[in-house]
């Protein structure tokens, strides 16, 4: 009987996260995430307003996530005053050197999931994925609605690049 309300229990708790992340909408306010980087930086979404953030949950080992960001790197780079990219990596500990060597060849710094707090952005099951937060804080972007979750310079030019106008 106790292994059963251990999985009842579980259940419960996974349809719970499932709901919350189900339950992100465009225009409502982004949830909070706080991280810290590899490099021991302290990220926290409060201190973001006045800014367009770009969230992208990415892994070492994720081809589409290699394509896409030096893609972002770039744009981040060329956009800095206006423009945030936060990276969380899903790499787990036996990735971490390959993590380091992608993310300094791109001089980024990201934070590991394990050191990151961002539980209303739901479990993260595909990559990439990423959400984006305009300047007033509420949600621009929901990765999870994406058909094509990968970013392209195209589709930068297309949707950030408005948000950063209005700067």
């Amino acid at each position: 009987m106790k292994g059963k309300s251990w999985s009842l229990l579980l259940l419960l708790l996974s349809l719970a996260l499932v709901a919350q992340a189900t339950g992100l909408e465009r225009g409502e306010l982004a949830p909070p995430l706080q991280a810290v980087t590899l490099a021991g930086h302290h990220e926290d979404s409060r201190n973001w307003s006045g800014r367009v953030v770009l969230i992208a949950f990415v892994a070492s080992w994720c081809a589409p996530c290699r394509h896409e960001l030096p893609i972002l790197a770039q744009y981040a780079t060329r956009h800095r005053q206006h423009f945030k990219l936060v990276i969380v990596a899903m790499d787990d500990a036996d990735d971490l050197a390959d993590l380091q060597r992608w993310m300094r060849g791109l001089s980024l710094d990201p934070a590991l999931a394990s050191a990151t707090q961002a539980r209303g952005y739901g479990r993260i099951w595909r990559l990439p994925v990423s959400f984006v937060i305009g300047r007033d804080g509420r949600l621009v972007d929901n990765g999870w609605d994406d058909a094509q979750p990968a970013w392209t310079r195209a589709r930068l030019h297309t949707e950030i690049t408005p948000l950063l106008s209005g700067s």
